[in-house]
């Protein structure tokens, strides 16, 4: 067994290869064979995933350490404060470092026959690195200041990656976006990591957290301050209400872009960081309450856009919005196990759609709307079948991995001592069947009833297609005529086994938590003990009956089915349904079908007032009047005495000689004038 100064000597490798793999493709990128490309951005993220395994290998065995510690010198080093650069790795690390290191090197092997025919394919799997960089290091951080290192970036390495086909307004504007409104929540990070300073003088998860518990007596007051910051900068990160906006934007990068980012890892960033810091969240109740409704809230409300949504990818980017909700809310309610089992388990199957759909617009030449997809099932199989599986998966049904982690938070947010009593457990229970109408209508649309496609449809702004702005003419031509010989056609098999590995691990992947009252031992419940073992809360929230979980699992079951048959009926059974209602309630299905309006109204009361007074005030009276009047002036006044003194520069020797008598006659009044100030 490998000893844990061996393992402390291999941990840096875990982020510096993938950094090394951007500064590789990043800079000579373009004069490399795709082939070298390719493999320089796989090895970088397949043997940081080999060091992970290994990692969890040595801290399973008996007798390991429950936290490796690995310190390199100080980073910062000021009066009363010193930060060091240090890497932690404990056991909710473990799991992240997993989902990060795996399901990043699958999503990697799926972008190369994504990207295939792609110019920016470098600088895509260069970002792609730099990402995964970037993200290993918000993992591994041991203090707040390195993890927002991290944090700010995987915002930087997001907005390269979204605005991939930088040439395309939608895609550009879309980064901008995302940019701009984490900014936002991250400004709340920064006002935190201030109070921490000048409350406990560190930035140190340990100092922080044992001052804290050494400290029974310390609730609410400058805790509640700090907690409500960071959930501000998680809100952000995270896409919740009231700032998760730029998600479904997001969706106009490439699609492994949404598999990766916006799905199993960066999003998840803001629930990553409110469990690593439930020490300080459990002394303050009113900040829970407030991650609790923020996430009961944001379930139901995503929820509700992505029920009549019509591109298959932003019923997928709203889904994720409301799953990240769902995870909030078991935070809120103090269950961060299960938590951070959904976590798991929703990378694997959210991760698994969003390759999935690509797939499907893959094999339509780059169409992304629903209602021109139908009866693929038979064309595209291999993706049919791994996409059912995630859809089965998310939707909660057992014994998919969705089950045992949504039903993990529903029976926690029940029987949770908050001050919010039944109502985020009915909220997510809702919020249950909804999901399951939305995701099946997804299905019934693009796999079953008539074939809405064109046989051999045209080439679309889309992740493997986009050559409009991008690619090459003859590039273009090529694929044109690929998608004449082929039609619809099914993906290749570099795009088809990370489904494969993916549409596997979103059914079995939840068995680890499967709870006492099913015959299971929730593996992943003792596995995070260690961590959370001081989390008062934790304990509280898993006390209850196993009769009363096996029977809000039912209802909740039930609750799945119901959303199902609705599905069934309005589009499989009788497909003019929901349009009949639709035409029955416009006011509503408007509002619902604009997202009620969210960014519009944003638009009217921050952007517009906000560009009014950049254009008018700075641009107009601070840039025009006061930069360029001082500008104006100091060019007159220095015009002016230069005209006055080049006048000395006559040329006339009679006129030099005046001057020198008037500048020693100067000298000689100052000298005298000067003196006789001195002697009084």
């Amino acid at each position: 067994m490998p000893s844990v100064s061996m393992i402390s000597d291999y941990l840096w490798l875990i982020p510096l290869l993938p950094f090394a793999g951007f500064l590789i493709n990043g800079t000579i990128g373009r004069k490399l064979p795709r082939t070298l490309v390719t493999a320089i951005a796989l090895i970088c993220t397949a043997i940081p995933a080999a060091i992970v395994a290994w990692l969890w290998i040595v801290m399973k065995a008996d007798g390991a350490p429950e936290v490796i510690r690995v310190v390199s010198q100080p980073w910062i080093a000021i009066t009363g404060l010193q930060i060091d650069f240090a890497f932690t790795v404990d056991h909710l690390t473990l799991i992240m470092l997993g989902v990060v290191t795996g399901v990043g090197f699958l999503i990697h092997l799926y972008s190369v026959g994504y990207m295939a025919h792609e110019e920016g394919y470098w600088r895509f799997f260069a970002y792609l690195n730099l990402f995964m960089f970037f993200m290993l290091v918000l993992v591994l951080a041991e203090s707040f200041l390195l993890l927002f290192v991290g944090w700010e970036g995987v915002g930087l390495a997001s907005y390269l990656l979204i605005g991939f086909y930088f040439k395309k307004d939608s895609a550009a504007n879309a980064g901008k976006k995302a940019f701009i409104v984490n900014r936002i929540g991250d400004f709340g990070f920064l006002l935190a990591m201030f109070l921490l300073v000048d409350h406990f003088g560190s930035l140190d998860f340990t100092h922080v957290f044992q001052a804290i518990t050494v400290n029974p007596e310390w609730h609410g007051g400058i805790l509640t301050a700090i907690a409500l910051l960071l959930v501000l900068g998680a809100v952000g990160k995270s896409a919740q209400i009231p700032l998760y906006i730029w998600l479904p934007d997001a969706m106009e990068g490439p699609t492994p872009v949404s598999a990766l980012i916006h799905a199993a890892t960066m999003v998840t960033a803001g629930v990553y960081m409110v469990a690593r810091c439930h020490v300080l969240f459990d002394r303050s109740p009113y900040a829970l309450g407030v991650v609790a409704i923020i996430g009961a809230v944001t379930c139901i409300f995503a929820a509700c856009i992505g029920m009549v949504q019509q591109d298959i990818k932003r019923v997928l980017a709203y889904s994720t919005v409301s799953q990240l909700g769902y995870m909030f809310l078991a935070c809120g309610v103090g269950a961060y196990t299960a938590g951070i089992f959904h976590l798991v388990t929703h990378a694997f199957f959210k991760a698994l759609l969003f390759l999935a759909a690509g797939s499907v617009i893959h094999s339509l030449s780059g169409q992304q709307d629903m209602r021109k997809m139908g009866g693929l099932r038979k064309r595209i199989p291999i993706t049919f079948w791994t996409m059912t599986m995630g859809v089965f998966a998310i939707t909660g049904l057992p014994p998919w991995a969705g089950f045992f982690s949504k039903d993990d938070i529903l029976y926690q947010a029940f029987v949770s001592h908050n001050s919010l009593g039944k109502i985020p457990w009915f909220i997510g229970l809702v919020t249950v069947g909804m999901t399951a109408f939305y995701m099946f209508r997804l299905w019934f649309k693009t796999f079953f009833g008539p074939e809405h496609f064109e046989e051999h449809a045209d080439i679309h702004d889309h992740g493997a297609a986009v050559h409009t702005h991008a690619g090459s003419h003859a590039v273009m031509v090529a694929d044109h005529e690929e998608s004449h010989q082929h039609g619809v056609h099914e993906s290749p098999w570099i795009m088809l086994f990370p489904l494969v590995i993916l549409a596997i691990l979103s059914v079995i992947g939840g068995w680890v938590g499967v709870p006492a009252a099913m015959g299971g031992h929730n593996e992943i419940e003792h596995f995070l003990d260690p961590v959370f073992a001081n989390n008062a809360k934790d304990v509280a929230v898993t006390t209850g009956s196993s009769g009363l979980e096996l029977l809000l699992s039912a209802v909740s079951v039930l609750t799945a089915l119901v959303g199902i048959f609705f599905a069934y009926v309005f589009y499989c059974k009788k497909p003019g349904t929901a349009a009949a209602l639709a035409e029955r309630a416009p006011a509503l299905y408007n509002l619902v079908t604009n997202k009620f309006y969210i960014d519009e109204i944003y638009s009217a009361l921050i952007v517009t007032p906000l560009l009014m007074f950049t254009r008018l005030f700075l641009g107009g009276v601070v840039d025009g009047g006061v930069v360029n009047g001082f500008g104006a002036a100091a060019g007159a006044t220095t015009k002016g005495f230069s005209s006055l003194v080049r006048r000395i520069q006559s040329g006339n020797i009679r006129s030099y000689a005046g001057w020198l008598a008037l500048g020693a006659a100067a000298v000689l009044l100052v000298m005298i004038f000067g003196r006789s100030i001195w002697m009084h």
